[in-house]
């Protein structure tokens, strides 16, 4: 008995030294780690600002939205609840299936070509024995990446307008083929949309791929020559593999906004021509049109809320997918 207790009297005092040292290791972490928070303080406050607050407004998809107060507050808190009558709406029309589909189609064949052109670009310049000149080829190659949409979509004008454009005054006579109303024809424009993205912004993901195969070492390359491995051997058995944690991120970037479209390239490059809508029409210029255009807040939160959700679960399945097959190359 005497034995129990004095074990018990022993035991007391290591709760209080238990507190004690987690107390010391967590001032001990704040030491070390809270200047790099109060780094991250003002980015963090921007982030939830422009990012986390807005999506309250997502709740206008379920209201029907009136406009009797000056208030837009005002009129978001006296505006009835619908419920998913919106999304009903949405979707019970034909627009629903012919944006999703636009926008999924297109920017699978974004992802697809800029993840070849891109690489192949990254190869030539790598392969490139003048390094001058392969700076003056990578500096043209990337300045369409900093022209704006406007300007671009009048270039495009330049070569597609139907009366005086170089595709119809010089191009097509030239081949012996009959002119061609692009802007009232939609057939052309899935060829079109792809080339004019990929014109515009391979020289950004040929940089990024070029910067991943000068990082890798030499002496890679020169083993496999020793062993007699052909460029084109060396590129599939060494470059690829060793870029292809570059390519996996760079892939599952695009297809996190694979239900988000360029709205400049479908808007201002197609002239926003009615004809056309069959073929270029995606959710950013429906929503714009649903809000700008008919009024209708309610169906474009809709659509807009439709294409965040559906982004986001594209996002957590491709990265599950990478994660099952590679654990090392996932994002998260």
């Amino acid at each position: 008995m005497e034995m129990d207790q004095a074990t018990q009297a022993a035991a007391q005092p290591a709760p209080a030294k238990a507190n004690a040292k987690t107390k010391t290791l967590n001032q001990g972490y704040w030491q070390k780690y809270g200047i790099f928070y109060l780094m991250m303080a003002p980015a963090l406050v921007v982030l939830i600002i422009n990012n986390y607050i807005p999506m309250i407004g997502g709740l206008i998809a379920f209201k029907n939205m009136t406009y009797a107060s000056p208030s837009f507050f005002q009129n978001f808190m006296d505006s009835p609840w619908v419920g998913w009558d919106n999304f009903h709406y949405m979707f019970t029309s034909s627009d629903a299936w012919r944006i999703t589909r636009n926008t999924i189609l297109y920017n699978a064949v974004f992802i697809v070509m800029n993840l070849i052109v891109g690489v192949s670009f990254a190869l030539m310049f790598n392969a490139m024995r003048n390094r001058r000149q392969a700076k003056l080829h990578q500096t043209i190659m990337f300045l369409p990446y900093f022209l704006s949409m406007i300007i671009l979509s009048y270039l495009v004008y330049a070569f597609l307008n139907p009366d005086i454009g170089i595709m119809n005054r010089f191009i097509l006579p030239w081949f012996g083929a009959q002119p061609i109303d692009w802007f009232s024809d939609p057939k052309w424009w899935p060829v079109i949309l792809p080339i004019v993205n990929t014109w515009k912004g391979i020289g950004y993901y040929a940089v990024i791929y070029l910067a991943a195969i000068v990082g890798i070492d030499n002496e890679y390359y020169e083993a496999a020559h020793m062993d007699g491995a052909t460029k084109w051997r060396q590129v599939w058995s060494i470059t690829i593999p060793l870029i292809r944690p570059v390519i996996i991120i760079m892939t599952l970037l695009q297809i996190g906004r694979i239900f988000y479209a360029d709205f400049g390239l479908f808007f201002q490059v197609t002239r926003n021509a009615g004809a056309l809508y069959d073929t270029t029409l995606v959710i950013d210029t429906y929503v714009y049109q649903g809000f700008l255009v008919t009024g209708d807040i309610g169906m474009s939160s809709a659509a807009g809320l439709y294409q965040a959700v559906i982004g986001f679960i594209l996002v957590l399945t491709a990265n599950l997918i990478v994660r099952r097959i590679s654990k090392d190359d996932a994002l998260f």
